[in-house]
């Protein structure tokens, strides 16, 4: 790394700072604006607006949502800046390739992405659970659904449940059933009028229950009032809220996607598109480095708002294709991989074609 190298990389990430500050001014201005009446409706202390809601949840959440926008545009300034003001003739004209010019950048965008991953899979997750318990019960708690209805689950190889409805807040599910079969052969069939979570005992109680015991001819019939029983399956199993998933840790997470792979309840490409996203989205720092130091470094009339215009364009229609990409997966069937990579490898390729046309 030699003088140019660091001068690159202050300019770089000073304009991402700087960009990441104005940015989160607006973001506080419009979210206020939108949401200050729900604060007043709610009583929500403006101690846990600022300090728990914005500081905590709200701001992390739109910094590393809007990151892509960041760094395309502080790449898109500072450059068209340096382009403006002749910067980067004499640094060509002096020995220096244009490849060789891309290292400061590059290593400045490693950067952005080592901070982007560590904090999706590390910090995000809690940060967007500070976020939703705060919208729950200050933004919109008559939205959040507390009640599962006619959930089908598979615990385990042979084990099926059924229940009517589940209170997650209270953790009482209605009109239980439990089937267990051997093979396509059915050996045991439970039905409870109503069943419950013992936290302390972390067992579940079934009440007014009837079990059925089949072993080929012979059949056993058990009735009672109710008894423990243990389950593999928790309360929050049926939680069903908006943003569950990013609200849990990469642990969780893992853990949900295994659990989900035998129960099958339809959320499994929510998961896995959560966790792709996670591992793959901060890739776009280096490929929106790329464009936007193709897009920029070349002298123009007009200054750099003519540069700056087509990267805000180009930073912007990443965003919309990511969210086309993710609902596609999510309504539409695509696989989650796929949709997350739809974009970056569009934008890569996109990337690679500008950086070859670029004057040298």
């Amino acid at each position: 790394m030699g003088i140019i190298d660091w001068y690159i990389i202050k300019k770089y990430l000073t304009t991402f700072i700087f960009t990441v500050a104005i940015f989160c001014i607006v973001i506080v201005i419009f979210d206020m604006s939108e949401k200050i009446d729900d604060f007043l409706k709610y009583k929500a202390p403006f101690s846990k607006v600022f300090l728990e809601y914005y500081a905590l949840g709200s701001l992390p959440f739109f910094i590393n949502m809007l990151t892509p926008l960041f760094n395309f545009i502080a790449v898109i300034f500072f450059t068209s800046k340096m382009a403006d003001q002749t910067e980067i003739v004499p640094i060509l004209s002096g020995g220096m390739s244009f490849y060789r010019m891309l290292r400061p950048y590059l290593f400045s965008a490693g950067l952005i992405f080592v901070f982007s991953f560590v904090s999706n899979l590390y910090i995000i997750p809690y940060t967007n659970k500070v976020k939703v318990q705060f919208e729950n019960v200050y933004v919109k708690p008559n939205k959040v659904s507390t009640t599962a209805q006619s959930t089908h689950m598979q615990i385990d190889s042979n084990s099926y449940v059924y229940i009517d409805n589940f209170d997650t807040k209270r953790g009482i599910g209605y009109n239980f059933v439990l089937e267990k079969f051997d093979g396509d052969n059915l050996t045991e069939k439970l039905m409870a009028d109503r069943i419950t979570w013992d936290s302390v005992s972390t067992k579940w109680k079934i009440e007014n229950y009837t079990n059925r015991k089949i072993n080929g001819l012979n059949e056993e019939m058990e009735k009672g009032a109710s008894r423990d029983t243990t389950l593999d399956m928790l309360p929050k199993d049926f939680e069903a809220y908006e943003n569950i998933f990013t609200a849990m840790d990469t642990r969780e997470l893992n853990q949900r996607i295994e659990k989900e792979e035998i129960r099958g309840t339809g959320m499994m490409n929510e998961l896995l598109l959560e966790k792709y996203k996670r591992y793959i989205n901060p890739f776009s720092a280096f490929i929106l480095t790329l464009i936007g130091v193709a897009l920029s470094s070349k002298k123009v009339r007009g200054g750099i708002g003519v540069s700056l215009g087509i990267g805000i364009a180009l930073s912007c229609a990443y965003i919309v294709l990511e969210r086309f990409s993710s609902m596609f997966s999510l309504k539409g069937g695509l696989d989650p991989l796929i949709s997350v990579l739809i974009p970056n490898v569009l934008f890569l390729i996109l990337g690679i074609i500008l950086i070859l046309k670029a004057p040298k």
